[in-house]
Parts: C-alpha cells; sequence; structure tokens
C-alpha cells in the first residue's frame, strides 16, 4: 500500500503562482508514476501532469502545458506540482495519484482546493 498527502491548495489571483506538493509513504520503491489530477465542480476528473519515479520523464495535459512544472524529491518521496499564471479555470480540487504501472493509478490522495479569483 502506498499513502498520499497532499497539500499546498489555496486562494490565489489570476496570474498567480502555488506549489502543490504530494508526500508518499508505503511500498513507494514499487512506484512506476506519480501524478496530478483536478476536477472542477461539475466536470469530470482530468489528468493534469505525470512523472516517472525513477526515469524523471514528464508529461502534461495541453491547457496546462508552459504554466506548470512537475519534479519529484525521491529522497523525500515527494512530487511537487509548481503552477504558475494561474487562471480562473484552474479552480479545482486537486488529487496526487501514483501508479504501479504506465496510466494505472492505484492509489489517490485526500485532494487539495485550488481556487483562483479572477
Amino acid at each position: 500500500q502506498v499513502q498520499l498527502v497532499e497539500s499546498g491548495g489555496g486562494l490565489v489571483q489570476a496570474g498567480g503562482s502555488l506549489r502543490l506538493s504530494c508526500a508518499a509513504s508505503g511500498r513507494t520503491f514499487s512506484l512506476f508514476a506519480m501524478g496530478w489530477f483536478r476536477q472542477a465542480p461539475g466536470k469530470e476528473r482530468e489528468f493534469v501532469a505525470s512523472i516517472s519515479w525513477s526515469g524523471g520523464s514528464q508529461y502534461y495535459a495541453d491547457s496546462v502545458k508552459g504554466r506548470f512544472t512537475i519534479s519529484r524529491d525521491n529522497t523525500k518521496n515527494t512530487v511537487y506540482l509548481q503552477m504558475n499564471s494561474l487562471k480562473p479555470e484552474d479552480t479545482a480540487v486537486w488529487y496526487c495519484a501514483a501508479a504501479n504501472r504506465a496510466s494505472e493509478y492505484d492509489y489517490w490522495g485526500q485532494g487539495t482546493q485550488v481556487t483562483v479569483s479572477s
């Protein structure tokens, strides 16, 4: 089992920045990748970014390319999402997830609220 705890959400004005953190514990040695997802009110949860646990390969949704950066610190078992140039449409509950296999996210955090005011 892997446990995930997100932090760093909050209220920010449009154009501002936030950094989300996701601390992983448990069987982290078995992980293939970590990812960030978001779910806006009335919408389905969507993929935002991912990073491989060992190789550092990164993937982004088109909506955040050039604005967000995902990174990891394996010494701390923590993944970060630096979010710049935030827009009101980035308002959502943001979830960290961990995958044992490519694109199969088995573990989820509790979510953290990000609200971007216009």
